[in-house]
């Protein structure tokens, strides 16, 4: 189901909880909304559809991604960014790596790991900030 975006900085501001199996539902309409938004947006938290769980969906090339719980749990070549979000206006600069390793739960919810790098690693990191309430 494609879901409302939120703008509500106060809203977005406030840490997500753990997700669960019981959230993939909520995985699925991230896709859909991201989907939907693929002209403006190649990533979205659930606290950008106003769910306070910490599951992202991200998208690169055609390949997309939805995440449980991701937790960057390695990272190097830090570098500076400028950042657009479809829930906040204009650019706003941040500090991302290049490389990160993940743990994270699939939209199966079974444990997974993975290693990414350059842009969709960047997505990856953009959307865990909104999970742990950080607005760039």
């Amino acid at each position: 189901m494609i879901r409302e975006i939120i703008r509500d900085e106060s809203f977005l501001a406030i840490p997500s909880a753990p997700a669960t199996a019981d959230d993939l539902e909520i995985g699925a309409d991230l896709l859909d909304t991201l989907r939907a938004h693929k002209d403006a947006c190649v990533g979205l938290a659930a606290n950008m559809i106003g769910i306070r769980k910490c599951i992202i969906a991200v998208a690169d090339e055609g390949v997309e991604y939805v995440m449980y719980n991701p937790q960057i749990i390695k990272k190097s070549g830090a570098y500076d960014a400028k950042e657009g979000c479809l829930s906040l206006s204009g650019e706003r600069k941040t500090k991302r790596y290049k490389t990160i390793r993940l743990r994270y739960y699939d939209a199966q919810f079974r444990r997974r790991s993975g290693f990414f790098e350059g842009w969709i690693a960047q997505i990856i990191q953009h959307e865990i900030d909104h999970c742990m309430g950080i607005i760039i």
